[in-house]
């Protein structure tokens, strides 16, 4: 940790692990490789900004105990960089007798998490937070808050290239070799004719008249891949087992009308199906002042592919192909053509919130953003829940960081620094 590190992946994971080990051993050299030309391109800038307070995880997890440390530090940080941060505060809704033991857990497990403020409420106490919704009772979260995660990503940024660190975006890592003398990258860059080449030679010109390189770049004390929905590519890059496979699932947003966003003040959340690690359609302020109505949940035909047209037949196969995928599919189909048909019709989607809010009809949305969650599949078919990172040699890698990983961002790179600085000592 006293010469040169690697980071994979500029979402905010990745910037908030850079940022900590300039702070933790000042002199290291922190170079950032993200694939896309700007940081913040896919999860953390596709997602609804909601900063978890840590309601549902299991108490003693790497999810509920860094999501509570990462929601202070989150707080501070925004406040130090000017950054919006709203506490609007979110409630779960029981619609009717059945959900309330459901409810009932996720409160004790709020409390074991020592997540502040929380309450459960009668119906006449939800209407008092929220007038448009209904339920038989409702757990608030006073704390809950939205923020501007691709401003937090921004700021990481900046903190890195003062720090003397560097981001360089449209670098792809296709390979890593692990030698005695360190890590060693093969990147792949877009640039013009004139980009240095190092020997490998560009390919061919491209549309827009860049063309591709590969560049040898190390060695490397430490490389950090925090690479998202690449996670287990990269991974496989080194020699890691495949499992978990990222199986990639887009989430579809509709936008509430402006002249109907007086219907939600804050966050409206239903008690989320144990079974999965998704927390259903709910309806969430954002900072910009936008409503959301989402997300669904439906197998994406692209890693990246957050419209249903955009399909990539490589990627789309290595899913299908995936054994663990098979299992889950035959466990859970049922769940899963319900999610394709709310994400066919607008009146599906809309019937779902409107169990929350009654007064919501499908004429008072208009189409949202999208976004693609990175779940881990594991071999036998389980949906991974908490974040895993895994050691080799003298690479890190987090295997799966799904939400609330922006939430745990700062604490999640805390608690993998702490370890390099630990195994580095002993």
């Amino acid at each position: 940790m006293t010469g040169r590190v690697a980071v994979v992946g500029g979402g905010i994971l990745g910037l908030a692990v850079a940022r900590r080990i300039g702070l933790v051993r000042p002199g290291t050299t922190v170079t950032v490789f993200e694939k896309e030309s700007d940081i913040a391109q896919h999860q953390t800038g596709r997602n609804s900004g909601v900063v978890h307070a840590g309601l549902y995880y299991k108490p003693g997890s790497l999810k509920a105990t860094l999501t509570r440390r990462g929601v202070g530090l989150l707080r501070e940080y925004t406040a130090e960089r000017g950054i919006r941060y709203e506490e609007c505060g979110k409630v779960v809704v029981a619609v009717d007798d059945g959900e309330l033991e459901p409810l009932a857990e996720i409160e004790r497990r709020a409390r074991a998490n020592g997540v502040p403020g929380v309450r459960m409420l009668d119906a006449d106490g939800l209407r008092a937070i929220e007038p448009h919704a209904r339920g038989v009772a409702a757990l608030h979260s006073p704390t809950t808050a939205i923020v501007d995660y691709p401003a937090a990503a921004r700021a990481l940024r900046g903190d890195i290239l003062d720090a003397g660190g560097a981001v360089r975006t449209g670098a792809e890592v296709v390979g890593i070799d692990e030698r005695p003398d360190g890590v060693h990258l093969l990147v792949r860059v877009r640039g013009t004719a004139a980009a240095p080449t190092n020997g490998h030679g560009p390919a061919p010109a491209q549309d827009d008249g860049q063309i591709e390189v590969t560049e040898p770049i190390g060695p490397f004390d430490l490389l950090v891949a925090c690479a998202g929905l690449q996670s287990d590519l990269v991974a496989e890059l080194t020699g890691e087992d495949p499992s978990p496979r990222i199986v990639p699932f887009r989430g579809d947003y509709w936008l509430l009308r402006p002249e109907r966003r007086e219907l939600v003040r804050g966050l409206i959340y239903p008690v989320p199906d144990p079974r999965y690690p998704f927390l259903g359609i709910h309806l969430t302020k954002r900072i910009d002042g936008e409503i959301l109505v989402g997300p669904n949940a439906v197998l994406a035909t692209a890693r990246e592919g957050y419209g249903p047209a955009v399909l990539r037949t490589a990627e789309l196969r290595q899913t299908l192909s995936w054994p663990g995928f098979h299992k889950m599919a035959r466990q859970h189909w049922r769940t899963g053509a319900k999610e394709v048909l709310r994400s066919a019709s607008r009146r599906a989607f809309v019937a779902e919130a409107r169990r929350y809010v009654p007064e919501l009809t499908a004429a008072d949305v208009v189409r949202g953003p999208a976004g693609v969650r990175a779940q881990a599949v594991a071999r036998d078919g389980s949906l991974v829940d908490d974040f895993v990172l895994a050691v080799r040699g003298r690479v890190v890698h987090v295997r799966n960081a799904p939400s609330p990983a922006a939430t745990a961002s700062l604490a999640i790179a805390e608690h993998i620094v702490a370890q390099i600085v630990t195994e580095s000592a002993a």
